[in-house]
């Protein structure tokens, strides 16, 4: 596994999980904040310097990840943060080692699944692929994620190396993902956040968390769509500082 490790490392671990299509760079405004952590940021696997891997499971990736904390914990304090794909890594990895994880912030996890788009996926990706490296193309879609500012050059470099079999495994993973039974097991306290400008099956998998752990709490963050820690990284921290430092939930 590729991580990139920052911060004090006798503190509190945070665990930071990029989205799909994207990297750790995405995270550049919470190393700086939370600097006085101990901050793992993994690159998720066929993503950036992993790109030659075609591979890709939600559930591979929680295995991954539980094992880079168990030889990084030592007696601290885990705590882990997901956006998108990566909030569904999140929530795998506090189904499958339920008391691991003090605190888990989920932030546009999808799990209702949508098994009705899983066949139009291969085809779909066969015929825009190559979009991917026209730059008007791509502006386009890092908008949809708040990265065409800044990040844009970045999010173009990283969207050139993706391979279509992983883009692919990707999109088949994320459609079909529903909160595993085992759930309500985990011990972590888990804050849900969505923006209010995103997708309704977004929406509507946020009370579905939440009533899968009595441990939960959502957050509804207004005037954003789908990419919180992009769009308003000053909230975006402030919101995650209250709750593994406070255990609450920050007052919009």
């Amino acid at each position: 596994m590729y991580i990139l490790e920052y911060g004090n490392q006798e503190e509190p671990i945070l665990v930071f999980l990029h989205g799909g299509g994207v990297g750790g760079w995405m995270w550049n405004q919470q190393v700086d904040y939370f600097k006085n952590y101990h901050v793992l940021i993994p690159t998720l696997q066929g993503h950036g310097d992993r790109s030659e891997e075609t591979d890709f499971s939600i559930r591979g990736n929680a295995i991954e990840v539980i094992e880079l904390i168990q030889q990084k914990k030592n007696e601290k304090d885990i705590h882990i943060i997901g956006f998108s794909i990566g909030a569904q890594i999140c929530l795998e990895i506090i189904s499958l080692a339920p008391n691991l994880i003090k605190s888990a912030m989920i932030n546009s996890a999808v799990v209702i699944p949508m098994m009705s788009m899983i066949p139009f996926i291969s085809p779909t990706i066969k015929m825009t692929y190559p979009l991917t490296k026209n730059k008007k193309f791509a502006k386009a879609q890092a908008k949809q994620l708040y990265m065409d500012g800044d990040y844009f050059e970045k999010y173009y470099e990283d969207s050139l190396k993706i391979k279509p079999t992983t883009l692919i495994n990707i999109l088949k993973e994320n459609m079909s993902y529903t909160l595993p039974e085992n759930f309500a097991e985990s011990t972590a306290r888990i804050l849900v956040t969505v923006g209010d400008k995103e997708k309704g099956l977004v929406k509507k998998s946020v009370q579905r968390i939440v009533d899968g752990n009595d441990r939960c709490e959502a957050l509804f963050v207004p005037n954003i769509g789908h990419g919180f820690p992009v769009a308003q990284p000053d909230l975006f921290n402030k919101v995650l500082q209250d709750w593994i430092e406070h255990q609450k939930v920050y007052s919009l």
